[in-house]
């Protein structure tokens, strides 16, 4: 198994310079949250994608909509690791900072290994900037960054010498300095550049002069790296050992759009939005509104409790009913989550979780909305909660929620998180041909037992325990819905108590008895001690340890959970063949919880809420501690 640690591999010519082989590469560009940080990253990403490389991103910006200029709050970063085999995550350290300021470079600087790469836009380290964010005297002066290899670049007076001749003014002219720091990382990592130019052409089609003067500066920035004697090498890294098949470059957050309008077209349904924005799920809102000719409507509402309301009623009336939000939303929807519960309609909620509690950390991302999906409604009201582990699993893990919701007339919550929301990663598109498809299967006719020909709403299937999904409007189905309590069966509102118990039991046992696939454990030499058991976005950070682990020449076994509830069927017997169980989490141990409430094992937990994900260096010393715990 190839460890994440990057290799020199020997030197070859280019045009008069060094080529240096890497197999991995992590670089970080970072910059004020006006300076386009999160465009630059997102273009060279592209690139990297276009060219065949494996990677994952972080994006890392502040909650304010547009924090003091040159300050520590308003720094917005983009990191990006890409490699020649497959990786799990965007990365520890980078192996390049690209600060576009101070404060950029106060806030990154303490990642940044010694020897590493450090590319400075000089012309920002002025007194008043400087002093803005702390700084006595000029870190690119005073020694304090001679571990680094530093690269002083006056990107803005360059960048506003390139577009001299295009007649922008000054400020407009220095807005393209982040093109040309992308130009110059893309000739230090022979990146391919014509993607970025077709970009540049069609985001600023109505103003082609302001696409020329991006492109020109891009080709500075490139023609720089060129013709400067500073830098004195460069970088290959070899495309990836992919699959095969046709990939693209997608965020979390769009593959769980492509999931909703896939999961419309598998079970012949309408797809109904119904949203309020709010970090970070906005994106899914936005990409289901492009998407009207797939049978998409997308309704933004006033407010979270009208938009699952809306979601619920589209339900009721034979759609697929779905609504995203983060966890704020998640509270105010809670209710209607009930409600639809109580209904048994299918419900698709898809949390995009952030810092909390209240507003918290909008921009940040957490795993502290599991309890909340659990246990978050008012009386026993039980439902199915998957997890996507990866930005292109959000695809699957949306087609799955679907699945279940629609067979077993459920709402299902489905747990992303910041991470995966904003992080990419190439993601092999699927044949539309290949994917399951899922029979709604209506109710059409009366199905009263007793011949009466009546239609009883509460007649559960019994294989599944669904009741039936009757569309509003069809002849002789007509009935109540509501949150009182129904009558098992003919589906009266009931006060019974015998009958509230049984009707409790039954919609408890629905969702205990969806069968879920079991667990696997990845546990190359089966003789590992600890067993490591993650669930979200922790897989990758919790992989990448396990590598570094493995070697070091130490066993460690991992488990990812998919399915939270129900939890897989084999579950408590594989657990039980660890001495030690391990659950990293970014909150303060909630899947430890269930499974110590559930299995009564003695889970040790590793718990972080700092609004970043773990690193893979952080676990790996934590997987060390209980390996060789064990074998002392």
């Amino acid at each position: 198994m190839t460890s994440d640690t990057a290799v020199d591999q020997p030197a070859q010519s280019g045009g008069g310079r060094e080529v240096l082989q890497r197999d991995r590469i992590v670089i970080r560009f970072a910059g004020d949250s006006g300076d386009g940080m999160q465009l630059t990253g997102d273009r060279f990403t592209s690139e990297t994608a276009a060219f065949g490389n494996d990677l994952s991103t972080l994006p890392n910006f502040p909650a304010e909509i547009r924090a003091p200029a040159g300050t520590l709050p308003g720094v917005s970063s983009f990191q990006l690791h890409f490699a020649n085999y497959d990786i799990l995550t965007p990365g520890d350290r980078p192996d390049v900072l690209v600060a576009m300021n101070p404060a950029a470079l106060k806030a990154n600087i303490a990642d940044l290994p010694a020897g590493g790469i450090l590319i400075v836009n000089t012309d920002e380290f002025s007194k008043r900037n400087l002093a803005k964010v702390g700084y006595e005297a000029n870190p690119l002066e005073d020694g304090s960054l001679e571990q680094y290899s530093v690269f002083p670049v006056a990107m803005a007076t360059l960048t506003r010498g390139a577009l001299e001749e295009t007649g922008l003014s000054k400020k407009d002219a220095e807005r393209a300095k982040n093109m040309f720091a992308l130009g110059l990382l893309s000739w230090m990592y022979h990146r391919p550049h014509e993607s970025t130019e077709r970009f540049l052409r069609e985001k600023f089609a109505r103003r082609p002069d302001l696409a020329e003067a991006n492109i020109l500066a891009f080709k500075a920035g490139h023609a720089y790296g060129e013709t400067t004697e500073a830098f004195a090498v460069t970088y290959e890294v070899a495309p990836a050992k992919l699959d095969v098949g046709t990939y693209r470059q997608i965020t979390g957050n769009t593959a769980l759009a492509y999931g909703i309008v896939a999961a419309g077209q598998t079970t012949g349904l309408p797809v109904f939005l119904g949203s309020y924005p709010i970090t970070p799920a906005s994106d899914i809102l936005h990409e289901l509104s492009k998407h009207k000719s797939f049978n998409v409507t997308t309704f933004q509402a006033e407010d979270e409790i009208s938009g699952v309301g809306a979601a619920l009623g589209a339900a009721f009336g034979g759609s697929l009913g779905v609504t995203t939000t983060s966890g704020p939303g998640v509270s105010l929807k809670s209710e209607t989550i009930g409600l639809a519960v109580a209904l048994e309609l299918p419900l698709l909620v898809v949390d995009v979780q952030r810092g909390g509690p209240s507003t918290g950390l909008p921009t940040k991302t957490e795993q502290a909305d599991l309890l909340q999906a659990m246990f978050g409604r008012n009386g026993e009201a039980p439902l199915p909660i998957i997890a996507p582990r990866s930005p292109g699993d959000c695809f699957d893990a949306a087609l799955e929620a679907a699945r279940i919701a629609v067979t077993y007339r459920t709402p299902v919550m489905l747990l992303s998180d910041g991470s995966l929301a904003n992080g990419s990663e190439p993601w092999k598109v699927p044949d539309a041909a290949s994917l399951p498809t899922v029979d709604p299967n209506f109710a059409t006719a009366p199905n009263a037992p007793d011949d009466s020909g009546e239609f009883w709403p509460y007649l559960r299937d019994t294989d599944t325990l669904a009741r039936p999904w009757a569309v509003p409007g069809t002849p002789g189905l007509e009935h109540r819905i509501g949150g009182l309590e129904k009558a098992d069966g003919r589906g009266a509102i009931s006060y019974d108590p015998d009958n509230h118990d049984r009707m409790t039991r039954l919609r408890a046992a629905k969702i205990d008895g969806i069968p879920v696939p079991d667990v696997e454990v990845d546990d190359p030499d089966g003789g590992a001690d600890v067993l490591v058991v993650g669930w979200g976005s922790t897989y990758g950070p919790i992989g990448a340890a396990a590598r570094r682990v493995r070697a070091q020449g130490h066993q460690v076994a991992t488990a990812h959970l998919r399915h939270l509830n129900p939890l897989p069927a084999n579950l408590g017997d594989v657990l039980a063949r660890y001495r030690i169980v391990v659950v990293p989490e970014m909150n303060l141990g909630q899947l430890s919880v269930l499974l110590r409430s559930r299995y009564l094992i003695d889970v040790q937990s590793y718990t972080k809420v700092a609004g970043l994900p773990f690193k893979a260096e952080e676990l790996q010393d934590v997987f060390l501690h209980y390996v060789k715990g064990v074998s002392a």
